[in-house]
């Protein structure tokens, strides 16, 4: 009986309490880092998985890509008209001359308008001849028409490098389904698709261009302006407003 009370005593002593704190202290701190270190690791995996961002899903990439236009002719027509003219020549508005890609000109056969549409096809040749493009780059061919009764275009092409990204319009499952919190898979890809029909040169993207020789004499007038604190004339003549 007198064993008992002394155990007692001996567990409560400020001794015992102190062993018993320096050893769950350390134990604490171990529970705790694997449990964060737990939550760490899956975090990571979950996070890396899933990408959620529209410039992941709707990459702008540089590739080659086939610009073509079909130019209409009529049975009747004999030589090429003065729409058709405008039209080639706004199409060849994007051909590069220093890359010189080769200009195919496909002329239907079998169609209604088989003849007129030679004759323009020539036509066509002699106008991107003069708009720049050199004469062994520019290739005759023919294609079969589908339907023989009908009139098809004469076809007017170049590959040219050009910045896209893919096709819009995917929608794989329900955009409302958003438990989850992420985009849906269209998300962003008008974006893409619109930036990269505006980069007039897709080089852009991958460096910076060389740097252009600069302008002394402008520099100087402009920085004394600015020392002036004051307003040059072309600005006060070309805004909108009166005060």
């Amino acid at each position: 009986m007198s064993k008992s009370p002394s155990k007692v005593v001996t567990l409560r002593s400020p001794a015992g309490i102190e062993r018993i704190r320096r050893s769950a202290i350390p134990a604490l701190a171990i529970a705790l880092a694997a449990s964060l270190a737990g939550c760490a690791n899956r975090d990571s995996v979950t996070v890396g998985s899933i990408p959620d961002d529209y410039r992941t899903t709707h990459p702008i990439v540089i590739a080659e890509k086939n610009q073509k236009i079909d130019l209409p002719v009529g049975a009747g027509d004999r030589g090429m008209t003065g729409a058709q003219r405008d039209t080639l020549l706004g199409f060849l508005d994007g051909y590069d001359k220093s890359a010189a890609p080769s200009l195919t000109i496909a002329i239907p056969r079998g169609s209604a308008n088989e003849v007129a549409a030679l004759v323009a096809g020539r036509d066509f040749a002699r106008v991107a001849y003069a708009a720049g493009v050199k004469r062994g780059r520019i290739v005759m061919t023919s294609y079969q028409s589908e339907v023989p009764e009908a009139s098809a275009p004469v076809r007017v092409a170049f590959v040219a490098v050009r910045a896209q990204t893919d096709k819009c319009g995917r929608w794989p499952e329900d955009m409302l389904e958003t438990s989850q919190n992420k985009h849906y898979a269209d998300f962003g890809c008008s974006y893409q698709n619109n930036l990269a029909a505006q980069i007039a040169n897709p080089n852009d993207l991958l460096g910076p261009r060389k740097q252009s020789d600069i302008d002394a004499e402008n520099r100087g007038t402009v920085i004394d302006l600015y020392r002036s604190r004051g307003i040059s004339n072309e600005f006060l003549g070309n805004s909108e407003v009166s005060y």
